[in-house]
């Protein structure tokens, strides 16, 4: 198992849980920005799992795809991609004339690169699947089971809130796994950081009607980038005389000042996976991980 640039710490978790070697690498930066890589222990013959959570994206996938040419040209039996976060999912259509759709293109370069790729709940919003971005085996882990266990052991009488369609699966699972209400809401993106939530009597779906006196809303979303769609979430929450909700992201991304402006706003608690590195990381991920890592074929 190698470790991708920042990940030592999710690597050795993973190395451990799932009873793999961890082999040093080095990747370092020549004085003029290139790159050096370096894979210090035997792969000739192995399976390589190269750990590597995609953020920040860019500066990631190029290091990810030396050490697993690396690799291969070192003679690994076949190299895998172990990403908890996968970027470059969002731009999944051409909107605008002129636009890339950087998720294929990122797909057809790790694909050159690895036999097989591992992620945690990717953000599949126009794609059926990873196999539509992909050319080689996909396995998606699911984060919605240990979020619930979370929230089981830290929240009384929770209502589950997703704050748009696209994080109803997560609010529909967590939901039925708690036996709990749930709802979720619409929304209307005009730009990265402008996005506006329906009121919570406009609700699109969810299951019985939520008594806000006796409950505590969970808002739960995959991906927590600027934070705008929770913080307008909590808004509309607290408009509704809802409690100060607690938000549970499975990905950390938090551009910029975005998590202390969540907090801001009135959430009563900040949560994520362990998928990308953050002070805000309760719900730990890396066994489901490890149980996954298992020869993908074709």
């Amino acid at each position: 198992m190698l470790a991708g640039p920042g990940d030592d710490e999710a690597a050795a978790a993973l190395a451990r849980a799932s009873g793999g070697e961890l082999a040093a690498c080095q990747v370092r930066r020549f004085p003029d920005g290139e790159l050096y890589v370096r894979i210090d222990g035997p792969v000739a013959g192995r399976a390589v799992w190269i750990v590597c959570t995609l953020h920040p994206a860019s500066d990631k996938i190029l290091p990810l795809y030396f050490l697993a040419s690396t690799a291969r040209d070192l003679g690994a039996g076949a190299v895998y991609l172990v990403a908890p976060y996968l970027a470059y999912m969002r731009q999944d259509s051409r909107f605008h004339d002129g636009e890339g759709v950087t998720s294929v293109y990122v797909g057809r370069l790790v694909s050159s690169a690895v036999d097989g790729v591992v992620t945690v709940d990717p953000h599949l919003h126009r794609y059926g699947g990873l196999e539509e971005v992909y050319s080689v085996p996909t396995r998606v882990v699911h984060a919605a089971p240990r979020i619930a266990d979370w929230i089981r052991g830290h929240v009384e009488r929770p209502a589950i809130i997703g704050p748009d369609a696209e994080s109803e699966q997560w609010a529909r699972a967590v939901a039925e796994d708690l036996g709990c209400p749930w709802l979720v809401l619409r929304k209307v993106r005009r730009g990265d950081r402008d996005v506006s939530i329906s009121p919570v009597e406009a609700a699109v779906d969810g299951g019985a009607a939520i008594d806000w006196d006796r409950c505590t809303p969970v808002l739960v979303d995959d991906i927590v980038s600027t934070a705008r769609t929770m913080i307008e979430t909590v808004g509309q929450l607290r408009r509704a005389g809802a409690r100060a909700p607690v938000c549970v992201g499975v990905h950390a991304v938090f551009a910029g000042s975005a998590h202390d402006d969540l907090c801001a706003a009135g959430a009563a608690r900040v949560v994520t996976c362990n998928t990308i590195p953050h002070p805000s990381n309760e719900i730990d991920v890396h066994e489901l991980l490890a149980a996954a890592m298992t020869p993908l074929g074709r």
